[in-house]
């Protein structure tokens, strides 16, 4: 069995922009993936568009680009069925190994070091070494199992943000759709009949790359703890009760529905927050709202702290001073724990407000793609991923595309 240097664990935008810059920078590399295909909440989430934000340059960009010469994206919304191809050309042309179908299921720990990781599937368990690990699950499943101290949503009771299954309608009569007012009126006096039983205050939806496709953002599943079994099981299930009573009044009382058609439901809930890593830093939300710069610094980000909810109705939204970012600093990519590794994406360090701004798929490229190149410079010097020269780590990554100071 080959031995890599570095092991990614996770294939959505964090894991494949680490594994991206961590073989740019020569690393034998290895993506471990659950599904049969790359792309995590964009693909298997269907989460869709990609929010706008400063600072998502780099290994972001090049993804883009190559969905938009696929024709598989317009400005920031994309197809995620394509982007499963563009993934697979991408990952393949830049020879990352790639391992589908392998549940992360257990850590080897020695001294400080992670030294292998178990993953499982199809009745075949897996021991797989490396040098360094980067946990991009999203769900810092990696950093819980290895016993880094974590953090599960917010401060006063615990509850993290809820869950949404998107889910997209075709056959959809655009010269008929209402405004989304419109939309969102008939939908609040549906719920005040008793008619559509759904704690989100709004309908959200958006138009796809093609004609006659609606995109829904809208169920709402509170109260369940997103790295629970049997929560995550009554998640699943309460969202589709949304997504089919949803369905079927739009069918029956929107003309525009009146011969629309269920084209594609997620495969699997969209989680916005579950744990985050207690790091070397963890960026708060006066941090967000400041826009506070770092020394540091290896990325940045200006998308508001968006909080739905997590006990029921209502949506909290608290912006950036206009074209102002905050930075992310470094520090929250690591921990005390362990030398040899690093976490990307949405568990990275941050308190639960701070969370709600960075969790979004652009950012969460920006942090892989830093955890990548760090990773390649600290097994060039052998050293633990806190001993890292940053401001070299922060030359790479600008020379790398990223969009730094």
């Amino acid at each position: 069995m080959t031995v890599h240097q570095v092991i990614v664990v996770g294939g959505g935008p964090a894991g494949i922009a680490a594994a991206i810059a961590a073989k740019r920078q020569g690393l034998k590399t290895l993506l471990v993936e659950k599904y049969g295909f790359l792309g995590g909440m964009a693909t298997a989430g269907l989460v869709n568009p990609f929010m706008s934000t400063l600072g998502a340059g780099g290994l972001y960009q090049e993804f883009l680009q190559r969905l938009t010469e696929w024709q598989a994206a317009e400005e920031h919304t994309f197809d995620g069925e394509l982007a499963k191809l563009v993934l697979d050309e991408w990952l393949t042309e830049q020879g990352v190994d790639l391992l589908f179908h392998s549940l992360l299921t257990g850590v080897k720990v020695e001294e400080g070091r992670i030294k292998s990781i178990k993953v499982s599937g199809r009745g075949e368990e897996l021991t797989l070494p490396a040098s360094y690990f980067i946990d991009c699950t999203g769900d810092g499943d990696l950093a819980a199992l290895s016993g880094v101290k974590i953090n599960l949503g917010r401060t006063s009771d615990g509850l993290c943000q809820p869950m949404t299954t998107c889910f997209q309608v075709g056959g959809v009569d655009d010269s008929l759709m209402p405004p989304r007012e419109e939309l969102t009126a008939r939908y609040k006096e549906a719920k005040a009949q008793g008619r559509l039983h759904n704690p989100r205050e709004d309908v959200l939806w958006f138009r796809t790359i093609r004609p006659g496709e609606i995109h829904f953002n809208t169920t709402r599943v509170t109260g369940k703890n997103p790295v629970s079994l049997s929560d995550l099981t009554a998640a699943e299930l309460e969202a589709r009760r949304q997504i089919a009573e949803l369905f079927a009044w739009l069918r029956q009382e929107v003309p525009a529905f009146k011969g629309a058609y269920l084209l594609r439901i997620a495969a699997q809930i969209g989680v916005r927050e579950s744990r985050t890593i207690q790091g070397a830093y963890r960026l708060t939300e006066e941090d967000v709202l400041s826009g506070r710069k770092f020394t540091d610094a290896i990325g940045k980000c200006s998308y508001p702290i968006d909080i739905h909810s997590p006990s029921g109705e209502g949506t909290r939204i608290a912006t950036l001073a206009p074209g102002d970012w905050y930075e992310i600093p470094y520090g929250t990519l690591h921990t005390s724990t362990f030398g040899n590794l690093l976490v990307a994406g949405r568990c990275i360090s941050s308190t639960h407000e701070a969370q709600a701004s960075l969790r979004i798929m652009p950012t969460c490229m920006v942090t892989g793609q830093a955890a990548g190149v760090a990773a390649a410079l600290a097994d060039a010097g052998n050293l633990p991923v806190s001993q890292v020269s940053v401001p070299e780590l922060q030359a790479d990554l600008k020379a790398a595309g990223a969009d730094l100071r």
